[in-house]
C-alpha cells in the first residue's frame, strides 16, 4: 500500500515537472524564434520582421529575407530538433541502451552516404527521391549494426551495439569520403558534412514536413508501449504488448526522423543522446511525457545553438554540426562515465 502511494506520488510529480517543462520550453523556444528572426548578418526591424511575415512584399529585400530565407530555416530548425531528439528518445526506448543516437550508432552515416550518392550520380534527383533515397541508407545501416552487434557469444548487448554502430559508421563514413575524392567534390561536401541550416529552403520544408509529421506522430502512438518496452520483453508480453510491432515500428520512427534530419541539415549527432537524458532527469521514464518534453526541448535547443552560430562570427557562420558535436562530446563522457542504470533512473 505504502508503495502504490509512493508510485502515485511519484507520477504525480513527474506530471507536474512535465507541464513546468513544457511550459518553460514553449515559452523560451518562442523568445528565441522571434530572436532568430530578428538577429543574423543583418538585424531585421521588428516593423519589417512583421509586415514580412503578414504584409509581404515582394519588391523589398528585407521582407524576401524574413520569409524566404529566415522563415523555413528556423522551420528546418525546428523539424530537426524534433527529429532528432524525439528519435534518439525512442532508439534508447526501444534498445535499452541509455547511449544510443542515430548520429553515434551509425544511422546517419548510412543516410549520408546514400544523399552524397544521389547528389554525385544522380543530381536530377528530386527532394522526395533523396529522402527515399536517405531511409534506404539508414535502413541498411541499421541492419548491418544489428547484425554485428549479434555476431558472437553475449549477442546483442548495449555496449555491443555503440561499438558496431561507431565501426558501421567509420566503414560508411570511409566509402563517403572515397567518392568524394574521387569525384573532386571536397569543398562542396565539406559544407553539406559540416552540417549546416543555411540553405533550406521553402521546398525542403514542404516536402520533408509530411513524413516528419508521420514519424512524430507514430512515435507519440508507441509511447506507452514504449515505457512498457522498459519493464523487459518478458513483462511486456505478460502485459499484452506485441514486442516485435512495437520494435519493428520503434525502427520505423528512427530512420523515418533520422533520414529527414540528414536531408535538411547534413549529419548533426549528439542531440538524440543530450536531449532524451535531460528530459528524462526532469520527467521520469514514461515515454507519454518523454517524447512531447523532447520535442521542444530539441527544437529550443537547436534553434539556440543555430542563432549562436550565426552571430558568433558574423557576417559569416560557424557550422551549426560542428558547433552541436563540441558541445555533445564532452556530454558523451559524462553519460558514459555514469553507471548504466541511473541513465534511465526516474
Amino acid at each position: 500500500m505504502r508503495e502504490k502511494l509512493r508510485r502515485r506520488e511519484r507520477k504525480l510529480y513527474n506530471g507536474t515537472k512535465f507541464v513546468i517543462c513544457m511550459s518553460v520550453g514553449c515559452g523560451l523556444l518562442l523568445i528565441f524564434m522571434i530572436g532568430f528572426m530578428y538577429f543574423g548578418a543583418e538585424k531585421i526591424s521588428f516593423a519589417d520582421l512583421w509586415n514580412g511575415l503578414f504584409h509581404f512584399d515582394e519588391g523589398n529585400f528585407n521582407h524576401v529575407v524574413v520569409r524566404d530565407m529566415r522563415l523555413p530555416r528556423l522551420l528546418a530548425d525546428i523539424m530537426v530538433g524534433v527529429s532528432l531528439s524525439v528519435a534518439g528518445a525512442v532508439m534508447q526506448g526501444n534498445t535499452k541502451n541509455p547511449m544510443a543516437d542515430s548520429g553515434i550508432m551509425g544511422i546517419s552515416s548510412g543516410s549520408i552516404f546514400a544523399v552524397v550518392f544521389m547528389m554525385i550520380f544522380l543530381p536530377d534527383a528530386s527532394r522526395l527521391e533523396r529522402i527515399g533515397y536517405s531511409c534506404l541508407g539508414a535502413g541498411i545501416s541499421t541492419m548491418m549494426i544489428y547484425l554485428v552487434a549479434f555476431i558472437g557469444k553475449k549477442g546483442i548487448t548495449p555496449e555491443r551495439m555503440v561499438l558496431s554502430g561507431m565501426a558501421i559508421s567509420t566503414l560508411f563514413s570511409s566509402i563517403t569520403s572515397g567518392i568524394v575524392l574521387k569525384e573532386g567534390l571536397t569543398s562542396e561536401m565539406l559544407k553539406y558534412t559540416a552540417g549546416s541550416s543555411a540553405n533550406a529552403i521553402w521546398m525542403d520544408v514542404s516536402v520533408s514536413a509530411p513524413f516528419f509529421l508521420a514519424g512524430f506522430a507514430l512515435a507519440l502512438m508507441i509511447s506507452r508501449s514504449l515505457t512498457v518496452m522498459n519493464l523487459g520483453d518478458d513483462v511486456s508480453k505478460g502485459l499484452g504488448a506485441n514486442t516485435a510491432i512495437i520494435k519493428l515500428s520503434s525502427t520505423l520512427v528512427v530512420l523515418v526522423l533520422s533520414a529527414i534530419a540528414v536531408i535538411i541539415i547534413g549529419p548533426v549527432g549528439y542531440v538524440g543522446l543530450m536531449v532524451p537524458h535531460i528530459v528524462r532527469h526532469f520527467v521520469g521514464t514514461d515515454y507519454r511525457l518523454v517524447l512531447p518534453s523532447c520535442a521542444v526541448l530539441g527544437a529550443l535547443f537547436v534553434v539556440v545553438v543555430d542563432l549562436i552560430a550565426r552571430i558568433m562570427i558574423a557576417p559569416l557562420e560557424f557550422p551549426v554540426g560542428i558547433l552541436i558535436t563540441m558541445i555533445g562530446v564532452p556530454f558523451f563522457i559524462f553519460v558514459s562515465r555514469r553507471q548504466r542504470g541511473d541513465a534511465f533512473g526516474g
